[in-house]
């Protein structure tokens, strides 16, 4: 495993970290959810990544139990808040602040988070009202970084620009070779502010694995063929352009680099330093194994370009 600084923090975290989004918040049975989030540490990955809105406090509840034993100085425990744990308790005022944390840090068994971040950006609460609200939690020993993920460029630099306040240390945005988006602004300016990336869905929900064949219908034990996680993946990722494309990088990555195409797909999302973390999702423990091996590897250059070639035609 390999690690990297994160942002402007004195956290170093593994190029590959585990998340929880639709796998651990009831996608994938209890005892087996655990036992990747084990075997996540014993490849030497150190950051897990949660939310409460995840199964409304299912996924974090499931890490807690997870967790509990380890030893907290071992592991960096990243969770957000932002999105609806019920009708009238949403986004990111002060109040909400203030009672999503400690619900957090109850569900996940912990004093404290390694990285508070939010969800998404709150246009019905003034950005100042948020940041100090981050900023007391921080002082109050709560969460020891801050971050966001999916902010509009523009309140990312006002956030930065505000006097009295905790600085963001990290942006969670998408990106992956089929979703390349961040990389056109997002991540040099928030180099230029001190911040870095841990991305989500590099592997672009399991599709840039090479699982989903063209003209086959999806896997039974696969996110695609799955009836409560299969929703969220976007549909034009299934159709069969896209997968013929797929189904040529896989072909290169396996006969021209050797490795596997999920292993590929990291190390194009890793060969840009300021991406200090791909977040990947696991329902077994070797495929933790596997991707965890893309932390290690070189590829040419060469090799992206072509496997970028054949994907661009159906990007969105």
């Amino acid at each position: 495993m390999k690690y990297r600084q994160l942002g402007d923090s004195d956290l170093q975290v593994s190029t590959i970290s585990l998340g929880s989004w639709l796998t651990y918040s009831g996608g994938v049975e209890k005892a087996q959810a655990i036992a990747c989030v084990h075997k996540a540490f014993d490849v030497g990955i150190n950051l897990i990544d949660t939310a409460n809105v995840y199964g409304r406090g299912a996924a974090e509840t499931l890490l807690g139990e997870a967790l509990a034993g380890i030893d907290r100085g071992s592991y960096i425990l990243a969770t957000k808040l932002y999105g609806p744990m019920s009708e009238t308790d949403k986004g990111l005022s002060r109040a909400q602040v203030f009672k999503q944390i400690d619900a957090s840090l109850r569900r996940l068994k912990t004093d404290y988070v390694d990285l508070y971040q939010c969800h998404r950006y709150d246009n019905d609460t003034p950005l100042e009202e948020t940041m100090e609200a981050l900023t007391e939690v921080v002082k109050q020993g709560k969460a020891r970084y801050l971050g966001f993920s999916e902010w509009p460029l523009d309140k990312i630099e006002a956030a930065a620009e505000l006097e009295g306040v905790t600085p963001f240390v990290s942006s969670q945005p998408q990106y992956s070779m089929l979703w390349p988006y961040p990389q056109t602004g997002l991540i040099q300016r928030c180099a230029e502010l001190g911040i870095t990336q841990i991305v989500w869905s590099p592997l672009a929900q399991g599709v840039l694995t090479g699982k989903y064949k063209p003209g086959a219908p999806p896997p039974p034990e696969s996110r695609a063929g799955s009836e409560s996680m299969g929703s969220m993946l976007p549909k034009r990722w299934l159709e069969g352009p896209l997968l013929e494309a797929v189904q040529k990088v896989k072909t290169l990555a396996e006969e021209e680099a050797g490795v596997s195409l999920a292993q590929f797909a990291l190390a194009w999302v890793l060969r840009n330093e300021n991406v200090s973390s791909a977040i990947i999702g696991a329902s077994r423990p070797e495929q933790i194994v596997e991707n965890a091996a893309a932390a290690e590897l070189r590829i040419a250059n060469e090799l992206f370009y072509r496997a970028e070639d054949f994907l661009a035609p159906h990007r969105q």
